[in-house]
């Protein structure tokens, strides 16, 4: 395997002046090219499975997809969300040594979350129980690949990231040709799962590394300060989901999760990007605090902004779509998503403005902050969704996420102001930020 260069593990001397916006442009620029190629390979595995196998079926496929949300995020938060704060334009030896421990951890977490899945799949039976046990056999791929595209950012070698995501994408092809003859959730996964495997073993030859499992122990331990909190902040946004989609079910039927997850499909470019924000924006917003901490506000609320202005300009398209249109991408689901698609496009727009705010404090290693954050932010999410669907089905729960994604954003730019404030009075030496332990905490109402 060919290690990667010195540039492309991102320690070069540090760009000033136009060379520093174009590094960042050309940066920002792999990152959107490789969150379009994730966009389209998620968009595609739902709408595929969508169209195959009917509504009912579908919310039990989005039953596993959330689920593999919340295994995602606890890989994240313990694994590669560390790597990205501390180790964005490392030195290469030191890069090297992280990104291979971090992987180790994010291929270890995969393989005993995944066999949980698998024990509990089974215990369940039925179709439910065998799209988790599917789920379960997929989840080290899944996790180990995802690893790689973080090591990728945090080396400023977005090029490498969008590669491998491509990969992906081509082997998901034949593999969801195979699944659609067999006709199951199952299958689906499976080859969700097959396709993830090739582009992990492919991430290997990209960065000359292999996963070292056997340290993924000591790598936790290093990275507990900032992956403890960054594993509550990331469950209990994914959780929140879960909790969401299982009410829903319970509330109003599991059609309802297939109609909730067909609008999410609609969006899917931007809810992608939002999922994959930590690949791009928090190494970006890291460079940016080292190089000119006084641009750090500007440039969240230019990303933040960005993303919402985005999200609410796809969905007036989407509200324009003939219903023949519609019907064509998701089938029988369109009739149901289709009366979501406002309420859904607020709430991602909201959930975009706050990210913004949220890469700032991962680039200050403000955890704490974050932290509160998230948890409100989560608690809305799933208090008002399940409200909303107990009082008015699944357009209530709908509208009651687009409010608490306003709610949440709110909390999170009133906590990175306090934090860039804060910042600013101690600023911390160093490539590195410090974590927050060691940084006064400013107590805001």
């Amino acid at each position: 395997m060919t290690p990667m260069t010195t540039e492309e593990a991102g320690t070069t001397a540090p760009e000033t002046g136009p060379s520093a916006g174009r590094g960042l442009l050309g940066r920002l620029s792999w990152g959107l090219a490789d969150q379009a190629a994730s966009s389209m390979t998620n968009f595609a595995v739902g709408i595929y499975v969508a169209r195959s196998l009917g509504v009912t079926a579908f919310g039990v496929f989005s039953l596993a997809w959330l689920t593999y949300g919340v295994v995602l995020n606890v890989a994240r938060g313990l694994a590669t969300d560390p790597l990205v704060v501390r180790f964005s334009g490392a030195p290469e030896a030191s890069w090297r040594s992280a990104a291979a421990r971090s992987a180790g951890a994010a291929l270890g977490v995969g393989t005993v979350l995944g066999a949980v899945c698998l024990l509990v799949g089974l215990g369940l039976g039925g179709r439910v129980g065998a799209a988790f046990a599917c789920l379960g056999v997929a989840l080290p791929a899944l996790l180990l690949q995802d690893a790689w595209r973080f090591a990728f950012f945090a080396a400023g070698a977005g090029r490498k990231a969008f590669t491998n995501d491509l990969v992906c994408g081509l082997a998901l092809v034949p593999a969801m040709v195979v699944a659609a003859r067999v006709g199951t959730v199952a299958a689906f996964l499976l080859a969700w799962g097959a396709a993830a495997a090739v582009a992990a073993g492919y991430g290997c030859v990209q960065s000359g590394l292999r996963p070292r499992v056997g340290q993924a122990r000591g790598w936790l331990r290093e990275q507990r300060d900032l992956g403890s909190r960054y594993l509550v902040e990331n469950v209990s946004l994914s959780g929140a989901g879960q909790l969401r989609a299982y009410g829903l079910g319970a509330i109003v039927g599991v059609g309802a999760v297939g109609a909730v997850r067909g609008a999410e499909l609609l969006l899917g470019p931007f809810l992608a990007l939002l999922m994959g924000l930590s690949l791009v924006t928090v190494a970006e917003a890291a460079r940016v605090l080292r190089r000119a901490p006084h641009a750090l506000g500007r440039f969240c609320l230019l990303l933040g902004g960005g993303q919402a202005a985005a999200a609410l300009l796809w969905g007036a398209a989407l509200l324009l779509m003939p219903d023949r249109l519609g019907e064509l991408v998701l089938g029988g689901v369109w009739h149901d998503a289709s009366r979501l698609i406002l309420p859904a496009t607020l709430g991602v727009a909201g959930a975009g403005l706050g990210s913004g705010a949220a890469a700032g404090l991962r680039a200050l290693a403000a955890a704490r902050r974050s932290l509160r954050c998230q948890l409100f932010a989560s608690a809305c999410y799933a208090g008002l969704g399940l409200g909303g669907a107990a009082v008015a089905g699944t357009a209530g729960s709908a509208w009651g996420v687009a409010a608490a994604t306003a709610c949440g954003s709110a909390v999170w730019w009133l906590q990175l102001r306090a934090a860039l404030r804060e910042h600013h009075r101690a600023p911390t030496p160093g490539p590195t930020p410090a974590p927050e332990d060691d940084i006064p905490e400013v107590r805001t109402a």
